[in-house]
């Protein structure tokens, strides 16, 4: 069975490039009849945030993005956080150094960083590797007496690479990647605070949750070589890899971040998120008013196609298409206008009734109490204008509201010293009308503006001015019909006095 898995670390909020990552598991392990699971990667306590982990759950449950086994739903292979299985590593990193796939290292953080200042002096660069390792302090260099003495105080265990090894990474979306164990840094495995870095624990975590496809982000593409490493040095199948494409920003240059969404307005979260130790608030897209599938469909076409122009898809509709062949290698530029447009065609395929019962709650909160059935009318009217459910409001409040400001632009362009003597007559017709008739009052403001050879553009302009404060709004007889006579006679007769 196919078996993929989300390994977040509660560092922060979600960035929204991993949730890409996690859809595209998703996808991916539906199609094929999968399990997708949620692990918490949480081995380096120092950046361990408060709400992080609730964070990331909480998303996925908005998203839609649902969990076979993980964290928060538990499995058969709990626990699904790493801070839970401290004690297993430890016997996988003694296995590594007894079988001389590892080593230990006693070398102090000061002392390596007077070898960095010496090769940054010689103008080149100095890392923990094959070529060093005989020259440092560690037990490759030290007698096994020695070495028992130094365990008792600062050590970390590093992986060691064999000498002129060429190490193939097979992956999915790259094809192969080849890269001599002389250019790569012998990584630390296991610290001196007893706890294991994300090297060791997410292979040996990986291993025993029987994941078959680990499919992350390009920024792990470096670590590849040492992952397939681990996996042939504990005699294990390694896992089939799928490195995904980054989120660009919108200009194409580096990776998509916070600082992006916030110069730009836009968010890089699923939800808003409150750093517990600043305060400082980051906008969501929830929050921002974006639906939760056009975020989903928006960010599958992030990197990925369906091989046609359909841009338009359901959850089911991209378990179906998706596969990790037609997913790029280079990197997909964020797009805001297209995101904005993916949110207002899923926000047009709601239904009037659901639209109002959200935009009914806006209503309320600014005191206003109205029928739903009305609510529902408005709604109708407007929808098609707006990209979120709270532009409703811009969009809509002269429905609510007479205008108390008149767009100074249309007036000096549309109002006219006989504009007042046709309104006050346009709004003697629709008086007339009763009962009214959408369609009659139309006929009748219409001929009577012939008759009297008035630039049209002009009084119908004025008479939307009139009741709508500006030259935007829907059709105008809907806005009349909505109103009813007496409200825009009101609104006529004020318009004429204040705009004069």
């Amino acid at each position: 069975m196919v078996r993929v898995r989300f390994a977040p670390s509660p560092t922060g909020p979600l960035h929204i490039g991993g949730v890409r990552t996690c859809l595209y598991n998703y996808l991916f392990a539906k199609k094929l009849g999968g399990k997708l699971l949620l692990r918490i990667e949480d081995t380096d306590q120092t950046r361990f945030v408060p709400g992080a982990e609730e964070y990331i759950v909480e998303s996925f449950k908005w998203l839609g993005i649902t969990f076979d086994e993980g964290v928060h739903v538990g499995g058969p292979f709990a626990p699904y956080k790493q801070s839970e299985r401290m004690a297993m590593y430890k016997e996988y990193a003694d296995y590594l150094i007894e079988n001389g796939w590892a080593y230990y290292a006693f070398d102090t953080p000061e002392e390596l960083e007077v070898k960095r200042k010496e090769a940054e002096s010689e103008k080149r660069t100095f890392q923990y590797d094959i070529n060093t390792r005989n020259s440092l302090c560690n037990s490759l260099t030290l007698t096994a007496e020695e070495v028992q003495e130094r365990l008792k105080g600062h050590f970390v265990v590093r992986f060691k690479y064999p000498e002129n090894l060429e190490i193939t990474v097979h992956d999915l979306i790259r094809g192969e990647v080849k890269i001599s164990s002389h250019l790569l840094d012998d990584k630390v495995l296991f610290k001196s605070d007893g706890l294991p870095t994300y090297h060791l624990a997410n292979v040996v975590d990986d291993h025993t949750m029987e994941i078959t496809h680990v499919i992350r982000g390009e920024e792990w593409l470096p670590s590849a070589p040492l992952h397939v490493m681990l996996y042939q040095a504990f005699g294990w199948d390694a896992p089939q890899f799928a490195h995904l494409p980054l989120l660009l920003k919108p200009d194409g240059n580096g990776k998509l971040s916070k600082r992006d969404g916030d110069r730009l307005g836009f968010p890089v979260f699923p939800l808003q998120w409150t750093d517990p130790k600043t305060g400082e608030i980051s906008s969501g897209y929830r929050e921002s008013g974006y639906l939760p599938e056009a975020v989903i469909n928006m960010l599958a076409l992030l990197g990925w196609n369906p091989g046609n122009d359909q841009e338009m898809m359901s959850i089911d509709q991209l378990i179906q298409l998706f596969s990790l062949e037609k997913v790029s290698k280079s990197g997909a530029k964020f797009d805001l206008d297209k995101a904005r447009w993916f949110n207002h065609q899923y926000l047009q395929m709601k239904s009037n009734a659901e639209l109002a019962e959200q935009f009914n709650h806006q209503l309320i909160e600014k005191g206003i109490q109205i029928s739903l059935d009305k609510v529902e009318k408005v709604v109708g009217l407007v929808k098609e204008r707006v990209h979120f459910i709270q532009e409703l409001w811009t969009q809509s409040s002269f429905f609510f509201l007479q205008p108390d400001t008149y767009n100074p632009d249309v007036i000096k362009k549309r109002w006219k010293e006989d504009t007042p003597q046709h309104l006050n007559t346009i709004s003697e017709i629709l008086m007339s009308s009763q009962p009214f008739d959408k369609a009659k009052a139309h006929d009748d403001v219409m001929a009577y503006i012939q008759e009297n050879q008035i630039n049209m553009g002009q009084i119908m302009n004025c008479l939307r001015l009139s009741l709508v404060g500006d030259s935007k709004g829907p059709d105008l007889f809907e806005i009349i019909d909505f109103l009813g006579t007496e409200e825009v006679g009101k609104r006529i007769a004020k318009a004429i006095q204040e705009i004069a």
